[in-house]
């Protein structure tokens, strides 16, 4: 088992800090995962739906309901949204927990993080900003008519750039100039990874335990000790050793 008290799996401080791709993971056997791949192919954190409150429950339930189509983005920018979301979660295949659809969702409903750096514009603003400079750079830098329409390769290097929050590399020109580069990225990614890791697919995945009330935590630590419910990975792998030992 991978020793989770060692901080080297710590995304900062893996070997050149790239994540492994996730599709030597088992097959989930039980419930349902993102591209139905996880270390815990026999858990499913609704099984345990009928321990939480009913306000909890309906909460969570809810995220599990057809989102229905975007109400916000345009078509070009709906193929560019998708685009990025797929790239920077790596959901390359079905079932995809629909992140897309819940960032159209919190615009449409004006729901915001509660604050907004500065030189920066509103949320629906900014997103459509993003988007638009995502098509731009891929039109000047990478000769195609938008960022979806781009290679990996490429898409990768644009958004390398775009972690980086280096204005002066290749976000430039276009929507870029009325976004505060450096504060794009933390921004699109807390909407992403909130709504990615608030989704009870993503929960299989993790293992993680959902909702604990009114239940409640009884082993607060150290890390090593599991609550008696607590689901135990199929795979005892460094992720990170093992994808790179197979290339991945």
């Amino acid at each position: 088992m991978l020793d989770f008290s060692d901080p080297g799996h710590l995304p900062n401080l893996r070997p050149r800090r790239q994540p492994p791709h996730p599709d030597w993971l088992p097959r989930q056997r039980r419930g349902t995962t993102p591209q139905m791949i996880g270390r815990y192919p026999d858990y499913d954190v609704l099984e345990s739906a009928d321990t939480w409150d009913a306000a909890t429950r309906a909460v969570v339930l809810a995220r599990l309901a057809d989102p229905g189509p975007l109400r916000v983005f345009n078509e070009a920018e709906e193929r560019t949204l998708r685009r990025f979301c797929d790239d920077v979660l790596a959901q390359d295949t079905e079932p995809r927990v629909p992140v897309a659809e819940g960032i159209d969702a919190r615009l449409a409903a004006g729901t915001t993080e509660g604050y907004r750096y500065a030189g920066m514009p509103g949320d629906r603003l900014a997103w459509r900003l993003l988007l638009g400079g995502l098509d731009h750079t891929a039109r000047q830098r990478f000769g195609v008519s938008e960022y979806a329409r781009a290679d990996w390769p490429s898409r990768r290097e644009l958004l390398d750039a775009l972690a980086a929050g280096d204005p002066d590399e290749i976000l430039t020109g276009g929507p870029w100039g009325r976004l505060d580069v450096p504060h794009v990225w933390t921004l699109c990614m807390s909407a992403v990874l909130g709504l990615f890791y608030g989704h009870p697919w993503a929960w299989n995945e993790i293992g993680f335990g959902g909702p604990a009330y009114p239940r409640g935590y009884m082993r607060l630590g150290p890390m090593s000790v599991r609550e008696p419910d607590e689901a135990v990975a199929a795979t005892a792998e460094d992720p990170v050793r093992t994808s790179e030992e197979e290339g991945l």
